[in-house]
């Protein structure tokens, strides 16, 4: 298994190259060189699987050796033993043919926590195995954060730096992040919004000098293992759908900002898996709405919305999906890049729409429709959604076939964004891991929108530790 960039000037680096490098070190993303196809009698066989059994065998379409397999099921093993759930991210069926994928029962009731357990101790491995320190930087809209350092914190040989962006987050999100009183971990608040934070991301991990100087890793989703290891949930949903309903296909919806997690259901798809419908739902920030409806991204004004994860403008993923759609053409791909870099949008012929069409649908969800749907559904089924899965749900409605099965993604916690449940007149019971965070002190640096200074950071930080 080799993997390219989407931008054609690095090629058949592998795995474990893949998830150091990160962002590819000619500015776009890794991909694999070939997706691996799944026939039909091994998905057959991949059915009956536990969870951790399962991602294993999917990972090891793209680990291809470079991990032992006692290594790599070692590695499985103890990342999804941190979950709250025997099944690790239980299907819960809502009402007939509609169903939600719990993925919330991770340390920090957020779906992030599937991948960033796992790239955590992946990381940490590396470390061990090489000796070298290893310096984590991400941006967030909020989970991420949280997600990130949990899967790291305490690990020897890692150090982590998060921004988030300055009174945009949910306040659970916020104290998850900067609760952490470790001297390997820094919260900087930054004064801005994702979109920025993600911009200064990407602009230090293009520079390969200090990203190699300070053995920089990324922990976004611009991360190739962020998305493999997202694919494992639709495999294990379908699953556990087809077996109930004896179906042949199941549609999914997807709440999403960066394209991270509805691009894993598009890699799940091309791996072989009988899905129909992937259905993108965003909310008022919805650059991915007007793209997949009239084939022009551009971005709009930054809205601050009920939704926080989602409140980005230019997702980093949807380059992945830009390659695709280009035939793998990487000369396409930059020629693409560069126009949204100079003319601030990206817009497709009419032949590229319809295939666009035929891949996604998608719903931007208005604040009152989001906190609407909360209100309808827990009136009606006793379900509580959170603002995210709650926007999910509203795109199930609009464009799912009642006749048709769908699996919508619930991706956090309801606890973690109690602003927006407050607003539907409902009370409800904090777990106990998230009481116990409003008595804690806050540790964290609010800064400007600014790569020097952020910079000047990073290297207080990390230089004391550099190999």
């Amino acid at each position: 298994m080799n993997f390219v960039s989407t931008r054609g000037n690095v090629s058949k680096i592998g795995f474990i190259d893949t998830v150091l490098m990160g962002l590819a070190n000619d500015g776009g993303l890794l991909v694999p060189e070939k997706i691996p196809h799944i026939p039909a009698e091994k998905l057959e066989a991949m059915s009956n699987l536990t969870y951790q059994e399962l991602a294993y065998e999917i990972f090891s379409y793209y680990v291809d050796g470079e991990i032992p397999d006692n290594e790599l099921k070692a590695l499985i093993e103890k990342s999804y033993a941190t979950f709250r759930h025997p099944e690790v991210t239980p299907v819960h069926k809502v009402k007939d043919n509609m169903y939600v994928l719990e993925l919330f029962h991770g340390p920090t009731f957020a779906f992030k926590d599937i991948a960033l357990q796992f790239l955590g101790n992946l990381y940490s491995y590396v470390s061990k195995n090489t000796g070298e320190t290893i310096h984590i930087l991400g941006a967030t809209s909020g989970d991420t954060g949280a997600s990130a350092i949990e899967g790291v914190r305490g690990k020897e040989g890692i150090r982590i730096c998060i921004l988030h962006p300055h009174g945009k987050v949910s306040k659970v999100q916020e104290l998850q992040m900067t609760t952490v009183d470790d001297k390997s971990v820094l919260n900087l608040a930054i004064k801005g919004t994702f979109d920025d934070g993600q911009r200064i991301i990407k602009e230090l991990f293009a520079d390969v000098e200090f990203k190699n100087k300070y053995h920089l890793r990324a922990i976004n989703s611009i991360n190739f293992v962020r998305i493999l290891a997202q694919t494992v949930y639709y495999f294990y949903a379908y699953f556990q759908v087809q077996k109930e309903k004896g179906i042949n296909s199941v549609n999914f919806s997807v709440p999403t900002g960066n394209f991270g997690d509805i691009f894993a259901g598009y890699l799940a798809k091309k791996m072989g898996l009988p899905v129909g419908k992937l259905i993108v739902a965003t909310n008022e920030n919805n650059i991915l709405e007007g793209f997949i409806q009239n084939g022009v991204y551009k971005p709009g004004k930054f809205r601050t919305t009920y939704s926080p994860s989602m409140d980005i403008q230019v997702a980093s993923n949807f380059e992945r999906y830009l390659y695709y759609l280009l035939d793998e053409n990487p000369n396409a791909v930059s020629d693409l890049m560069e126009t949204f870099k100079t003319e601030g949008e990206i817009v497709v012929n009419e032949e590229l729409l319809k295939q666009v069409q035929k891949d996604f649908a998608a719903h931007g969800v208005e604040g009152a429709e989001c906190l609407q749907t909360i209100s309808k559904y827990y009136a009606e089924t006793s379900y509580l959604l959170d603002p995210h899965t709650a926007c999910g749900v509203a795109a199930y409605e609009t464009f799912n076939d009642p006749r048709e099965v769908c699996v919508t993604l619930a991706t956090a916690h309801p606890a973690k964004f109690n602003e927006s449940i407050e607003r539907c007149d409902i009370d409800q019971t904090f777990p106990e891991e998230i009481n116990q965070l409003f008595e804690k002190p806050q540790y964290l640096e609010v800064v400007e929108a600014d790569k020097d200074e952020i910079t000047r950071k990073l290297e207080k930080l990390f230089s004391y530790s550099v190999q």
